[in-house]
């Protein structure tokens, strides 16, 4: 009883931090709440740790090379327009690594941990998993993308992210959870659906109401 009270403790505080900065952010509190993402993310991680289980060393390992991974190829992307495209971050998602916020690795590893959960939940092979999961991370982005220069994330050269960001996205993702999958993590898929789904739910509503 006390580990479910815990899992929903969980969800309820993920779904309460990104509904709050929805009703907050459209009521007109958009500095208040835009530049409290950094804490948004470090409180999705502290709970993925504690729920996904990350407490052993091939895990810990992962989350270490998945975020390892993520801050390499944006370093590569922020100064070598080739990768995404040219594009540039802004202030805030906090303290940066010659021009790439730590925070963004931080992202790659949460993304990579719940939709790897979220394809193992499919009755079907690796690669399809592999697939699966890569779709889910681009398609997630596709979103994210069109708040990313409002909310002072990141800018894409002419305010738009072309194609070769989303095709350098799932060729990225793909080999992350090819890793994934070989290394047989079983994580929490219920609690990865919901950190997945509110921040879909959040960055959607933004990219419905930005564009109206």
């Amino acid at each position: 009883m006390q580990k479910l009270d815990a899992k929903w403790l969980s969800i309820g505080t993920l779904w309460l931090f990104h509904i709050s900065a929805i009703i907050g952010i459209t009521a007109g509190y958009f500095e208040f709440f835009v530049t409290k993402t950094p804490l948004n993310l470090i409180i999705a991680i502290a709970l993925l740790v504690l729920n996904y289980k990350i407490n052993t060393l091939k895990t810990s390992l992962l989350l270490l090379t998945f975020f390892s991974a993520g801050m390499f190829v944006e370093w590569v992307g922020v100064h070598n327009d080739f990768l995404f495209g040219p594009y540039a971050y802004g202030d805030n998602l906090g303290w940066k690594l010659d021009g790439v916020p730590y925070l963004i690795g931080v992202n790659w590893a949460i993304l990579v941990f719940i939709t790897g959960a979220m394809a193992n939940t499919f009755k079907i092979n690796q690669w399809l998993k592999v697939f699966l999961g890569a779709f889910l991370m681009v398609f997630l982005d596709f979103m994210i993308e069109v708040a990313a220069p409002i909310f002072d994330f990141w800018a894409f050269d002419g305010g738009v992210a072309p194609l070769q960001n989303y095709i350098a996205w799932f060729a990225i993702a793909s080999v992350l959870h090819f890793i994934f999958q070989r290394m047989c993590v079983k994580g929490d898929t219920f609690f990865s659906v919901h950190l997945y789904v509110c921040q879909l739910v959040f960055f959607t509503y933004f990219a419905v109401y930005y564009t109206l």
